[in-house]
């Protein structure tokens, strides 16, 4: 019998890239610390709590394939987490502006059935236009990117705050590395195709 395969995130993005595999998927909510540890890198933070977040399910479902992620954008040595409010994603969009941000997405595939993970991080960089306070406001009147690090959906209409992108997978940036994420797969025996 083959495993369950479980998203172990509540981002209706991851959701809807994990769908484009056509494979059968339940959701389940990891309710993890997502304090970053003294020391900590922000690229350490992200494969830790990836893997984390797949394996605070973990005991609800003994007999499965999880899926976790986490994303940290940083620039000039400073997270840029989700805004939450218009406010700090105005402040935000303002650092922003003109800058290179790393969007580094943790990834971890958990074989609950044998405790194995394997853990992976993609870097992807991405430039923004210098923004005008107008073309700011304009951008979150229009898309309130409240829950995006970094303040902006490159998938909608926050691909035009952009000069430049530069990765392996342009699904990495959404939150959901789904070329990483197939290789895992195929590592378990699960295919897609």
């Amino acid at each position: 019998m083959p495993l369950e395969l479980i998203l172990a995130s509540t981002s209706p993005y991851r959701r809807e890239l994990l769908s484009r595999f056509g494979l059968p998927f339940a959701v389940a909510n990891p309710q993890t610390d997502e304090s970053r540890l003294p020391g900590e890198t922000p690229e350490q933070m992200a494969l830790r709590l990836s893997e984390a977040k797949a394996r605070a399910v973990a005991a609800e479902y003994p007999k499965a394939l999880i899926i976790g992620s986490d994303q940290v954008a940083t620039a000039d040595g400073q997270i840029f987490g989700k805004p939450g409010t218009h406010e700090r994603a105005v402040e935000q969009l303002r650092q922003l502006s003109g800058k290179t941000v790393n969007f580094f997405t943790g990834l971890c595939l958990l074989n609950s059935k044998t405790g194995q993970a394997e853990v992976r991080g993609i870097p992807t960089l991405v430039t923004f236009r210098q923004l005008s306070d107008r073309e700011i406001d304009n951008y979150l009147h229009r898309e309130p990117a409240y829950n995006c690090a970094g303040s902006a959906k490159s998938e909608g209409l926050g691909i035009a705050l952009l000069s430049r992108m530069h990765g392996d997978d342009p699904n990495a940036l959404v939150g959901l590395p789904l070329i990483a994420l197939h290789e895992m797969l195929r590592n378990q025996g699960v295919s897609v195709l």
